[in-house]
C-alpha cells in the first residue's frame, strides 16, 4: 500500500485476519453475525441474522453457561468480556475452538445486554501438555469446577472467621495461586483487617482503621463494590502513587481486590497478592470473583454463629447462678449442659438460694438455703426466656420466707399467669421443678416437687437408693395446684443428687435404663464431689467442662443440669474425713391410706438397700413380709404406715431390721386359714422366714418388726 492511499475497511482487515463480527442484543433475541463469523459458526459464509435458539445450537452447552456469566462480570467490572468458545456439528461434535472478545453494555430500561464483539478461530494445545494447563483451556476449566467445588465445601464447613481465613489461605487456584491474602472489614467509615496470611505480625499496622476515602484499592472496592485489578507493580503506582509505598515492601508482582458482597451489601473487601505476574484473563477474574463471593458468605456465617455463641455464653452467665460461698458442714457441685440446636441454651436450669434465718423452722437457727433444679419445656430462646424470669419468681418467694410448697404454688400461679394468660403468646409452656430447703446443721431436707425426677441418695458405703418424694403437676398447668412436702434426713458422708431429665435419657434411653446407668457411676465413683458431677456428664456424652459448648454440644439430645449436695464425712469425698462413717444404712417411707401404690415404692427401696446383701434368698423373704406388714395396715386399719428398714454391721455379719409402724391400737394376732383364705397367712409367714420378730406397742399405735441375719442365709442363691 503506498502512502497516502485511504486505509482499507476495518471489515475487510478483520477478514484478512480471519476474524469475524458479531451482534447480540438480549432484549430482541437476535445475533447478528458477518460473512466471516457465519464461516466460523459452520454456516454459510455470508450476513446471517439467528434466533438466540439458533446460536445456542451451534456452541457447546457448557461454553453457552461460560458467556452468560462472564458477561456479567465484565459489566460489573466495565471490562472486555473474553471466552473460548467450542463451535459444534450438526452431530455434536467440536469442529473448531474460537475466542469471543466483546464489550457488553447493559440498558437500564430495557434490563437487557447489548453486546459487539469479534470470533476469531485459536488452536487447543494438546491436553496434558504444559500449555494444556493454562488458563485458558478446557483441562483449566475442569480443574476451575474442581477447585471451586472444593473450596466452596471447606469455606461451607468453617464455623469461626479463624477457620475461614485458614481454609482461604489454603486454597491453591488452578494455573494462579496467591501468596498474600487480606480480609478487609468496614467499621463505621474505616477499614479494619479481619485477618491476613503470608505477611509477618504487625504488617497490617498501616493498614488498620484507614479511612475509606484514601487512596487505597480496598477503600476504593468498599466504596464503590467495584473489583481493582493490578497487573504490575507499574500499574499499581500508576494509580495509586499515594499508597504505593506502603505495598512496595512486599515485593509483589500482581494485586486483586474484591468486593466481599453479601445480600447486595459490600461488608469487606479481599485481596490476594501474587508474587509473580498475572494478567487476570475473564477465566481468572471469573474464579476470583467466586471465591469472593463464597468467603462473603462463610464470613457472614461465621460471625453470626459467633454471635451467637456471644450470646449463649452471655445468656448462660446471667442465667445460671455461681455456688456461693463454702457451707458449713456441706459441699455443693453443679453441672449446666445446653443442647446443640438453636442458641445452645434452654430451659433447664439449677439455683442455691440463701434463705432468711430468722424465719426458721429447724432447730439449727439459721444458715439454711434451698438448691432448685427445673426444665422448661422447649429448648429455644423462650424457654430459656421463661426460665430466667421463673427463676427470679422462684428467688423472690423464697426470699420472702414461704415453705417449699408454698413457694412451688406461688410460682406455678406466676407461670400460668405468664403462658396461660389472657395477654399471653400462643406458645404455652409449662416447666418441672424440684425445690430443697437444707439445714446444714442437722442434715434435714425438705422437698417438694413438680412433675420433676426423684432425688437420689448415695449413702456413704456407695449404696444408691432414688427417694421418692411427694409431688405435684408441673409448673404453669394448674395455677392452684399443691404440692405437699417430704421431709429427707442427710446423714455425715452422704450425697443428694438432683437433676433433668436430659441426664437419665439422653443417648437412646428410657428413663429405667438411663437411670441405672447414671446408678453405676454414682455407685462406682470414690472421688471428690467435683469429680463425681464430671463422671456423670462424661458417662452421657463425653469430657466437659462446667457449662459446655461447641462440638460437644452440638451432639445433645436435651438440655442437662445437675446438682449434687454432700454432707460432709467419710465417704462423700468432700475431703473432710474428721466423721466417721455411719454403721447404719437406712431408709424411710410413709404409705398412706389413698396411696396403695406406695407399696411398691417401698418394696424397691428396700431391694436397692439391700443390693449387696450375699444372700437373694433373704432379699426376696425380706421384700415379701414387708408387703405383707403394709398390706395389713392398709386393709385393717384406718391409719397410715411407717417404714423404717435399716442394715447394720461389716459385709457377711451383717443385720437387717425391718419395722413398720402404725397409729391403730389393734394389735395383730396369728390365725390359721383356711386354704382358700385370702389373708391371714401375714404372722405365719413372719414367724418362717425371719430370724427374729415381734410387736412393740407404742404410746399411740403400735410397730411391728422383723430382722434377718446375712450370717443365717450363707450359701443361698
Amino acid at each position: 500500500m503506498r502512502t497516502g492511499e485511504p486505509l482499507p475497511a476495518v471489515g475487510d482487515v478483520l477478514t484478512a485476519l480471519a476474524t469475524g463480527l458479531w451482534h447480540w442484543d438480549t432484549a430482541t433475541e437476535l445475533v447478528t453475525v458477518d460473512a466471516e463469523a457465519a464461516r466460523l459458526l459452520e454456516l454459510p459464509a455470508q450476513l446471517t441474522t439467528l434466533t438466540e435458539a439458533q446460536a445456542r445450537a451451534r456452541l457447546h452447552p457448557v461454553d453457552w453457561n461460560e458467556i452468560i456469566s462472564v458477561v456479567g462480570l465484565a459489566v460489573a467490572e466495565d471490562t472486555l468480556a473474553e471466552v473460548r468458545i467450542r463451535i459444534m456439528d450438526e452431530r455434536g461434535r467440536v469442529i473448531r475452538t474460537v475466542r469471543s472478545r466483546s464489550k457488553p453494555s447493559y440498558d437500564k430500561e430495557k434490563k437487557s445486554f447489548q453486546l459487539i464483539g469479534t470470533l476469531q478461530e485459536v488452536t487447543e494445545p494438546t491436553p496434558g501438555t504444559p500449555a494444556g494447563r493454562t488458563a485458558v483451556t478446557g483441562d483449566w476449566r475442569r480443574s476451575r469446577e474442581a477447585f471451586l467445588l472444593d473450596a466452596g465445601r471447606a469455606l461451607a464447613e468453617a464455623r469461626s472467621t479463624a477457620e475461614v481465613l485458614r481454609v482461604a489461605a489454603g486454597l491453591s487456584m488452578p494455573g494462579f495461586s496467591p501468596d498474600g491474602l487480606a480480609v478487609f472489614g468496614v467499621e463505621g467509615d474505616r477499614l479494619t483487617i479481619i485477618g491476613h496470611h503470608g505477611q509477618q505480625p504487625g504488617d497490617e499496622s498501616p493498614f488498620s482503621h484507614m479511612s475509606l476515602q484514601t487512596d487505597y484499592p480496598a477503600a476504593e472496592v468498599v466504596r464503590t463494590g467495584r473489583a481493582v485489578y493490578l497487573s504490575s507493580p507499574e500499574a499499581y503506582h500508576s494509580r495509586y502513587p499515594v499508597t504505593w509505598p506502603l505495598a512496595q515492601r512486599f515485593d509483589r508482582q500482581s494485586w486483586a481486590f474484591l468486593p466481599l458482597t453479601v445480600a447486595g451489601r459490600t461488608m469487606g473487601a479481599w485481596m490476594a497478592a501474587f508474587a509473580y505476574p498475572v494478567a487476570f484473563t475473564p477465566d481468572e477474574r471469573s474464579v476470583l470473583t467466586t471465591v469472593a463471593r463464597m468467603l462473603a458468605q462463610a464470613l457472614s456465617r461465621a460471625g453470626l454463629a459467633e454471635s451467637e455463641r456471644e450470646l449463649t455464653d452471655g445468656l448462660q452467665r446471667s442465667m445460671l447462678p455461681t455456688l456461693g460461698p463454702q457451707i458449713p458442714g456441706m459441699t455443693v457441685a453443679a453441672r449446666y449442659v445446653p443442647t446443640g440446636g438453636g442458641l445452645q441454651v434452654g430451659g433447664d436450669w439449677y439455683d442455691m438460694i440463701p434463705l432468711p434465718g430468722g424465719t426458721s423452722r429447724t432447730t439449727s437457727g439459721g444458715g439454711r438455703f434451698a438448691l432448685v433444679i427445673g426444665d422448661v419445656q422447649g429448648h429455644d430462646v423462650r424457654a430459656a426466656g421463661l426460665m430466667g424470669q421463673l427463676r427470679i419468681a422462684l428467688r423472690a418467694y423464697a426470699a420472702e420466707g414461704h415453705r417449699p410448697d408454698a413457694v412451688l404454688s406461688r410460682a406455678s400461679r406466676f407461670l400460668n399467669g405468664m403462658t396461660y394468660g389472657v395477654d399471653a403468646p400462643s406458645d404455652m409452656r409449662f416447666a418441672t421443678c424440684l425445690y430443697v430447703e437444707v439445714d446444714p446443721a442437722t442434715g434435714v431436707l425438705e422437698v417438694a416437687r413438680a412433675g420433676h425426677p426423684d432425688p437420689a441418695i448415695r449413702m456413704a458405703d456407695g449404696t444408691v437408693l432414688a427417694r421418692h418424694t411427694e409431688g405435684g403437676l408441673p409448673l404453669g398447668i394448674d395455677p392452684d395446684a399443691d404440692y405437699p412436702t417430704t421431709r429427707i434426713a442427710l446423714e455425715p458422708g452422704e450425697t443428694l443428687m438432683l437433676c433433668t431429665d436430659g441426664l437419665i435419657e439422653t443417648g437412646g434411653h428410657d428413663f429405667d435404663t438411663g437411670w441405672k446407668r447414671i446408678r453405676t457411676i454414682l455407685e462406682s465413683h470414690d472421688g471428690d464431689l467435683e469429680e463425681l458431677a464430671d463422671a456423670l456428664v462424661q458417662a452421657v456424652h463425653g469430657p466437659s467442662s462446667h457449662h459446655t459448648t461447641g462440638p460437644l454440644a452440638d451432639r445433645r439430645e436435651d438440655d442437662i443440669a445437675v446438682l449434687l449436695l454432700c454432707r460432709q464425712g467419710e465417704g462423700c469425698g468432700c475431703g473432710d474425713t474428721a466423721l466417721t462413717a455411719p454403721t447404719v444404712r437406712r431408709t424411710m417411707l410413709s404409705v398412706a391410706q389413698a396411696e396403695p401404690e406406695r407399696v411398691g415404692v417401698a418394696r424397691q427401696q428396700l431391694r436397692e438397700l439391700l443390693h449387696d446383701w450375699s444372700s437373694t434368698d433373704q432379699v426376696d423373704s425380706a421384700v415379701l413380709l414387708l408387703s405383707e406388714m403394709l398390706t395389713n395396715v392398709l386393709v385393717h386399719t384406718d391409719a397410715d404406715a411407717l417404714l423404717l428398714a435399716e442394715v447394720r454391721g461389716e459385709t457377711g455379719d451383717r443385720r437387717m431390721r425391718i419395722e413398720v409402724t402404725d397409729t391403730s391400737d389393734d394389735l395383730p394376732h396369728k390365725r390359721r386359714p383356711g386354704e382358700l383364705a385370702s389373708s391371714g397367712r401375714g404372722l405365719m409367714l413372719i414367724e418362717l422366714l425371719a430370724d427374729g420378730w415381734g410387736v412393740d406397742p407404742q404410746g399411740e399405735g403400735k410397730s411391728i418388726w422383723f430382722e434377718l441375719y446375712e450370717s443365717s442365709g450363707e450359701g443361698s442363691e
